[in-house]
């Protein structure tokens, strides 16, 4: 870079770029994906060495290397939050208008948390070890978005 260039007399000009792009989520993300849209059910992958259970499934198990993904186990759609954020700024590839929840949930017989959307629920009484379930979308995305969001699970009331 010339250091001596002489930047008195330059301007810019705002402009915007768009790639067209094809996403390919993979014979594992594929079958994840597909699931969730046309049966309503999440699966995770076990791995049979480290007897551990990922959801989002991978191909790939992080602890040993083995190959894990065909090894498919349905979980629950209900977990605990084992974290969460406060999104508080607006961008057209936010799934949801500011402000929202995303809290990291880990479904029950999963040994790994996923992201996702929490609604129903205050930002201010939502703490880590809330149960919650998921709410699987009316329309599908053909997204991680067919599980339209989680939300604390109601306690039962008995009826006498």
């Amino acid at each position: 870079m010339n250091k001596d260039f002489d930047t008195e007399d330059c301007y810019t000009v705002e402009g915007k770029l768009a790639l067209p792009y094809t996403y390919f989520a993979g014979r594992v993300g594929s079958s994840f994906i597909t699931t969730i849209r046309d049966k309503k059910k999440i699966l995770g992958v076990k791995c049979n060495a480290c007897d551990k259970v990922f959801v989002p499934p991978r191909q790939t198990c992080e602890k040993c290397f083995e190959e894990i993904s065909g090894n498919w186990v349905e979980l629950k759609n209900t977990g605990e939050v084992v974290n969460f954020t406060v999104v508080r700024y607006d961008d057209r590839h936010l799934p949801r208008k500011a402000p929202f929840i995303l809290a990291m949930i880990k479904l029950d017989g999963a040994d790994t948390p996923m992201v996702h959307i929490l609604e129903g629920i205050e930002a201010d009484k939502v703490q880590a070890g809330l149960r919650v379930q998921g709410v699987f979308a009316e329309e599908t995305t053909n997204t991680i978005l067919d599980i339209d969001h989680f939300e604390p699970v109601r306690a039962q009331q008995k009826i006498t």
